[in-house]
């Protein structure tokens, strides 16, 4: 079988896709998986160049976001069976081993390359927008709405009864971020502090989803409402943004940051519970994630190199 690897610390243009011996008979507790296709992101890319604060040993397969089709059921395993539709771990291999506890089975009628495009962001921004107590009939601004995160939570965000302002560079990214639901889109590339104000009546946004950092949190602190939260998703603008104390003292504002890492870590409960929503979301149609790029596996470099270059909107997705 094919996978591709990382093998050194370098551009993405060192990828190596390897001929390897396919995994056998799963053993007692593991699911054996075909993966069909694979949701790749902005955090692959970092993880080659080791600039993430993730660091699996070298040489290590690229991605982590699957979904494909059991094909055989290890020992003690009850609740799933071959041909079942699922998501796992796994990445840019067309077979893996996984424990089933890290499985999701997916309902027969979804599509499995919108499958493996959602996990990672529709858990990010779902979770953000908890911890950041998102309101009915609050606005909600969302930083970089076309990219991955951002246009998950302009989804979600629309589905938990917000008014949503969507911010992106390009009138092709803003054009896709109202077709999930935006109510205003806004280039944000000569500022976007006194259309928010204007927008909201001089109020300002209640929750900011921030994926960006740099000027972009320093301008979203001047168009925050009172009582506002401020959720730091990432900082794709190349430098982490400097929360003054001052603003958030008169504001009576907050910052508020988070991972879904650590949430599956500290409270796989709830983890568990958002899986459960999202997917049941997934299966219904109240989601939909938007895939701008979908590739053979071979190609993974080059989906990597529109993610680099900005060119993906949602999410590029590597099939076989």
């Amino acid at each position: 079988m094919k996978a591709v690897y990382c093998e050194k610390l370098s551009d993405i243009d060192d990828l190596v896709v390897r001929e390897v011996e396919a995994p056998g008979k799963p053993g007692a507790g593991e699911l054996r998986i075909d993966i069909k296709a694979r949701g790749v992101a902005f955090t692959d890319v970092l993880m080659t160049r080791g600039e993430y604060q993730v660091k699996p040993p070298l040489p290590f397969v690229v991605g982590g976001e699957g979904a494909g089709i059991v094909t055989d059921v290890g020992d003690g395993v009850a609740g799933f069976a071959p041909g079942d539709k699922v998501l796992t771990p796994g990445g840019c291999a067309e077979t893996v081993l996984t424990p089933a506890t890290r499985v999701t089975k997916l309902p027969p009628h979804v599509d499995l390359v919108a499958a493996a495009s959602f996990r990672a962001n529709y858990h990010t921004a779902y979770y953000g927008l908890q911890r950041g107590r998102l309101q009915p009939g609050e606005t909600l601004l969302v930083h970089g709405a076309a990219g991955g995160v951002g246009l998950a939570a302009v989804d979600v965000g629309k589905l938990m009864g917000a008014r949503v302002i969507a911010t992106a560079s390009t009138p092709e990214k803003l054009a896709v971020a109202r077709e999930l639901g935006a109510d205003h889109a806004i280039n944000y590339s000569d500022g976007f502090r006194e259309e928010v104000k204007a927008l909201t009546g001089g109020r300002g946004a209640d929750v900011i989803y921030d994926p960006v950092g740099a000027d972009v949190f320093d301008e979203s602190m001047r168009c925050i409402a009172p009582f506002g939260r401020i959720l730091i998703v990432g900082f794709v603008g190349g430098r982490p943004g400097l929360a003054k104390t001052n603003h958030l003292l008169i504001k009576d504002a907050e910052v508020i940051g988070y991972t879904v890492g650590a949430l599956a870590r500290h409270d796989p409960a709830w983890a568990a519970r958002n899986n459960a929503v999202l997917v049941d979301w997934l299966a219904t149609g109240k989601i939909r994630p938007y895939v701008s790029h979908v590739l053979p596996m071979e190609q993974t470099t080059q989906a990597l190199r529109h993610i680099v270059n900005r060119e993906v909107i949602g999410k590029a997705v590597l099939v076989s």
